[in-house]
């Protein structure tokens, strides 16, 4: 299951979000030793604050396994802020029909279940969760920043992809900004590599207190 959290429904999942920043912190920091913001044993940047969507995939026991953040792409986004040198040159998105997404993260235990092509079942369902946001905003499509070993799962799992720009080698990766097609097509081909049928991504009601 994916479980979505947006500003209206933040304050009453406030556990859960401390849950996907500890994760975040695990994942960036203590085992990807990359320079992040923190606090604490959390991970905060300044993106966190301007009230994105954020998906996370709900293993057994409501385990916070994978997570996602997503950001309209005419507020602050990082392929803007961030990382516009990947740009190379080309305007940062910016459409009420274009999101941006970053923390991209799955942390899973050993022999997870796997769909086709050898990927994990999680993935497919985290894919498919962005994939049902978006057509819930009506989005056209998602961009992102990925990397040589991103692509090829993204290309096995049939998530159609077209790359914004093109960057020479930084180190031991190959980064490139991408738009991730939104499409019900698009929804058909993850579906059918979980073969998983129904929609993975569920929102909490919140009721408004008179």
């Amino acid at each position: 299951m994916i479980q979505l959290i947006t500003e209206r429904s933040c304050g009453h999942l406030a556990e859960t979000l401390i849950a996907m920043h500890q994760r975040r912190y695990r994942v960036f920091k203590e085992r990807l030793d990359w320079d992040v913001h923190r606090s604490g044993e959390t991970e905060v940047d300044s993106f966190d604050t301007h009230h994105p969507a954020y998906l996370e995939q709900l293993g057994t026991n409501d385990r916070i396994e994978g997570c996602v953040r997503l950001v309209p792409s005419v507020g602050p986004t990082m392929v803007r802020d961030t990382y516009s040198v990947l740009l190379a040159g080309h305007d940062a998105p910016s459409e009420r029909s274009i999101w941006e997404s970053r923390r991209f993260t799955l942390d899973l235990t050993t022999n997870i279940p796997k769909g086709k092509n050898g990927i994990a079942r999680a993935t497919y369902e985290l894919f498919a969760g962005m994939i049902e946001f978006g057509l819930s905003r009506r989005l056209t499509d998602i961009v992102t920043i990925t990397d040589a070993r991103m692509k090829r799962i993204l290309r096995r799992a049939s998530w159609p992809f077209r790359r914004l720009s093109n960057l020479p080698r930084l180190g031991s990766t190959l980064p490139v900004a991408v738009y991730l097609e939104i499409s019900t097509e698009a929804l058909a081909r993850i579906r059918n590599g979980d073969v998983f049928e129904g929609p993975v991504l569920w929102e909490p009601v919140v009721l408004a207190v008179a």
